[in-house]
C-alpha cells in the first residue's frame, strides 16, 4: 500500500513537470511573436519618422501608418494570448499545489507511522529477537527481509516528502512569475492601445490631405500603372531571350558532337569498294544542368526562409490585387511585394544564384534578374548596380543600391519571384517565400 502511494506521488510529480515544460513552450512561443512584432514596429516607426521630416503627406507615410496600426492591434491579441496563458498557468498550478498538499500530508502520516515503528524497534536486538522467533527457516528469512524492505520504503518515503516540498515550491514561485508578467503585460496593453488610437488619428489626417488632391493621385496611379506594365513586358522578354540563348547554345553543342560523330565511320574494306556507315541523326533534347537543377531545388527548399531583399524595411503593397489606400473603388495590380526601405537602401540577393539580365527601365530604375534553377528574382527601383551579367552571386550579397522616392525621404524596393516551367514564365507570389 505504501509502496503504491509512493510510485502513484512520483508519477504526479513527472505530470506536473511535463504540464510545467509545455505551458514554458507555449509561454516562449507567444514571446517570440512578441519581440518578431516589436522588431517590425520599430522599423515601420523608424521609417515613419523619416517621412513626417517632409513638408506633405504621401501614400507611403499613409501605408506605414496602416501597417503600424495592423502590426499594433496583432501585439495587442498577442498580449491578450499571453495574460490569457498566465491566467491559466495560475490557475492550473493552483490545483497543482492542492493536489500535492494533499498528497503531503497523507505522506507525512504515513512517514510517522513508519517513524513510530521504526523507534519502537530500534535495538538490534529487538530485531533479532524478531527474527529469531519464527517457527522456521524461512519465515526468518521473510523477516529479515520485511525488515529490509521496511527500512527501504522509510528512505524512499522520505524523499518522495522533499520532493513534493521542493515542487510546491517550485509551483508558488511559478505562479509569483505569472502574476508579475500579466501585470506588465496588462500595462503593455493599455500602452499599445493608446498608441493605436494616435495612428489612426493620424492616418485619418494624412488621409485628408491626399484626398484634396485626388486629380493628382489618379494621375500619378495611371503613370504608376503605365511603368508596371513597361517593367512586366522587359522582363518577361528578359527572361524568356535568356531562355532561347541558352537553348541556341545548347544546340549548337549538340550539333558540334553530332558533326564529331559523323566522323567516326564504320568502315569496310574491300579490293573494289569501301562502304561508309553514318551515325543516324537524332532529335535534340534540351534539359537543365544537374548544377541548375540541384539549385533550383535548394531554392525550391527555402520557401517561407528567404532574406529580404532589404535589410530593414515594410511592405507597402502586397502581391496581386490591392485597395487603394485613398480613392474609393480603385484597385491596382502588383507583379510582386512593394517594400519601403530608408533611403538609398543596400538590395541584397536572396539566394545564391547567376546574373541573367541587367536592365535600365524609365520609371523602374534599373533591373536585375537573378537565376536560381528554374527559379528567377528580380530586383528593381535600383540607382546603382554593382554586379554584371555572368556573375555568380550569393545570399545577402548587396547587388545595388535603391532609388530615393519623391518625397525624397524613403526608397522603395520592388521584388518579384518567377519560375520557368516548360518555357514559360509564371509569377509567384513573394510573400510567401520571405521569411516573416
Amino acid at each position: 500500500m505504501v509502496n503504491a502511494v509512493l510510485k502513484n506521488s512520483l508519477f504526479v510529480i513527472l505530470l506536473f513537470v511535463g504540464s510545467t515544460l509545455w505551458a514554458q513552450k507555449k509561454s516562449d512561443q507567444l514571446q517570440a511573436e512578441q519581440n518578431k512584432l516589436e522588431k517590425k514596429l520599430s522599423t515601420t516607426k523608424s521609417l515613419l519618422d523619416k517621412v513626417k521630416k517632409g513638408t506633405e503627406s504621401s501614400l507611403n507615410e499613409l501605408k506605414l501608418i496602416e501597417n503600424q496600426v495592423k502590426n499594433r492591434e496583432l501585439l495587442v491579441r498577442n498580449f491578450d494570448n499571453q495574460i490569457r496563458s498566465a491566467e491559466l498557468t495560475i490557475s492550473s498550478k493552483g490545483e497543482q499545489i492542492k493536489e500535492l498538499e494533499s498528497r503531503l500530508i497523507r505522506l507525512k502520516e504515513q512517514y510517522k507511522k513508519l517513524l513510530i515503528y521504526a523507534y519502537k524497534h530500534r535495538n538490534k536486538s529487538a530485531k533479532m529477537m524478531f527474527v529469531f522467533s519464527s517457527s522456521n527457516y524461512f519465515e526468518a528469512v521473510k523477516r529479515t527481509s520485511y525488515l529490509k524492505r521496511l527500512s527501504e520504503i522509510q528512505q524512499k518515503q522520505f524523499k518522495v516528502i522533499l520532493q513534493n516540498e521542493k515542487t510546491i515550491h517550485k509551483e508558488i514561485s511559478t505562479i509569483k512569475k505569472e502574476k508579475e508578467h500579466k501585470k506588465v503585460l496588462l500595462d503593455e496593453k493599455i500602452v499599445e492601445k493608446k498608441e493605436i488610437e494616435k495612428d489612426k488619428t493620424n492616418k485619418q489626417l494624412a488621409l485628408e490631405k491626399l484626398r484634396k488632391d485626388e486629380n493628382s493621385l489618379l494621375s500619378d496611379l495611371k503613370e504608376q500603372e503605365r511603368q508596371k506594365s513597361e517593367l512586366k513586358r522587359r522582363i518577361k522578354l528578359a527572361i524568356e531571350k535568356e531562355i532561347a540563348d541558352a537553348e541556341a547554345k545548347a544546340r549548337k553543342e549538340a550539333e558540334k558532337k553530332a558533326a564529331l560523330a559523323s566522323k567516326t565511320t564504320t568502315t569496310s574494306t574491300t579490293p573494289s569498294k569501301t562502304t561508309t556507315t553514318t551515325a543516324p541523326s537524332k532529335e535534340v533534347v534540351f534539359t537543365d544542368t544537374k548544377e541548375n537543377i540541384a539549385l533550383g531545388k535548394s531554392f525550391e527548399s527555402n520557401r517561407g526562409k528567404l532574406p529580404w531583399p532589404v535589410a530593414k524595411g515594410s511592405i507597402t503593397e502586397n502581391y496581386g490585387k490591392n485597395a487603394h489606400p485613398t480613392l474609393p473603388n480603385v484597385f491596382t495590380n502588383n507583379n510582386g511585394v512593394d517594400i519601403g526601405a530608408p533611403k538609398n537602401a543596400q538590395v541584397r540577393v536572396v539566394f545564391d544564384g547567376e546574373v541573367t539580365s541587367v536592365l535600365n527601365i524609365p520609371g523602374a530604375g534599373k533591373v536585375i534578374i537573378v537565376k536560381h534553377g528554374t527559379y528567377r528574382t528580380v530586383y528593381s527601383n535600383l540607382q546603382e548596380v554593382y554586379v554584371s551579367v555572368g556573375e555568380k552571386v550569393s545570399s545577402k550579397q548587396s547587388i545595388g543600391s535603391l532609388l530615393a522616392d519623391e518625397e525624397g525621404n524613403l526608397s522603395t524596393s520592388h521584388f518579384e519571384i518567377h519560375q520557368v516551367v516548360e518555357g514559360n514564365v509564371q509569377r509567384i507570389n513573394p510573400s510567401l517565400w520571405l521569411a516573416q
